[in-house]
């Protein structure tokens, strides 16, 4: 049996279940997830390697229509890997009864390159099984894709399922990674998403959209099986900045305690995790500062 690997790309409007895919894909928490849009902001590389075959998954932002320069940068960051894999994996929900400009825009863009294409119609458990027949329908009649399978995000059958259908468009090739390698992403970027994610799960709409993580240090003693981190959080307002730390640092602490569980499992190590908030007005728009927090080539 041959060996085969490759690139896939999974693309997709804001909250549409791309990242929790790529989680239950992997088998690890690589890719932040939230019901708030707009969570991932870098394009996140996770590897599964099996007997007979290695993925290289890329989770981009999700496309929508930038508002600053950040947005922008997420935007390039998503449409830029569509020409550079094997597999583009579209990705829209089983809710919708239309396509919405957002989809018809990210069609459009498809029909620009060679990629094979496939459709994943995400959270078919919401809706009734009549439905969907028309819905693919629908989305046949909008663009040749190579396959349009129904999914759950959430349901651990989709995992075999999506392997199967993948395999078939990667090409033959050795393998990209070493066995053990989970994610090329640095360390920091992953404390940062944990960071932010934590922030969108606990905050307000807005606030956490406003800020940016800065991993300031990251120490790691093995001998002692600890790792010493410490992190900006930037916001753009000083409203926000008493929001984030809370009534005698109360929010601040909650966040602190939920990012510190969740790098402890994801590098097998105990972590004393410290935060910092500061303003920045406007920083989404500074060019700087996105070089400084990593959202600049």
């Amino acid at each position: 049996m041959a060996f085969k690997s490759g690139f896939i790309t999974i693309i997709g409007r804001p909250n549409v279940g791309k990242s929790t895919l790529l989680n239950l894909l992997t088998g690890e928490k690589v890719s932040i997830i939230s019901r708030k849009p707009q969570t991932t902001r870098h394009n996140i590389r996770t590897v599964v390697t099996r007997e007979d075959f290695q993925m290289v998954f890329v989770d981009t932002p999700g496309i929508h229509k930038p508002k600053n320069k950040l947005g922008e940068f997420m935007m390039n960051a998503a449409m830029d890997t569509l020409d550079d894999v094997d597999i583009v994996l579209y990705m829209v929900e089983a809710t919708e009864k239309e396509i919405g400009p957002g989809d018809q825009s990210i069609i459009a863009a498809l029909k620009k390159v060679d990629t094979p294409v496939i459709l994943a119609i995400n959270k078919v458990d919401l809706v009734e099984k009549s439905s969907l027949l028309p819905l693919i329908d629908m989305y046949s009649k909008a663009h040749d894709f190579r396959e349009i399978v129904p999914i759950s995000a959430t349901d651990p059958r989709t995992v075999e399922l999506m392997f199967g259908i993948l395999k078939k468009y990667l090409p033959e090739g050795e393998k990209l990674y070493p066995d053990d390698m989970l994610t090329d992403q640095p360390a920091k970027v992953l404390v940062q998403e944990l960071i932010r994610e934590k922030m969108l799960e606990l905050l307000d709409d807005e606030v956490p959209h406003g800020v940016g993580i800065e991993v300031v240090r990251y120490n790691e003693n093995e001998e002692r099986n600890i790792l010493g981190i410490d992190a900006n959080i930037y916001c753009e307002k000083a409203s926000h900045k008493a929001i984030i730390i809370g009534k005698g640092g109360e929010m601040l602490k909650r966040i602190g305690i939920r990012a510190r569980e969740d790098i402890e499992r994801l590098f097998g190590m105990k972590v004393v995790l410290k935060l910092w908030v500061k303003v920045k007005e406007d920083w989404r728009n500074s060019d700087y500062m996105l070089n400084e927090l990593g959202y600049k080539s």
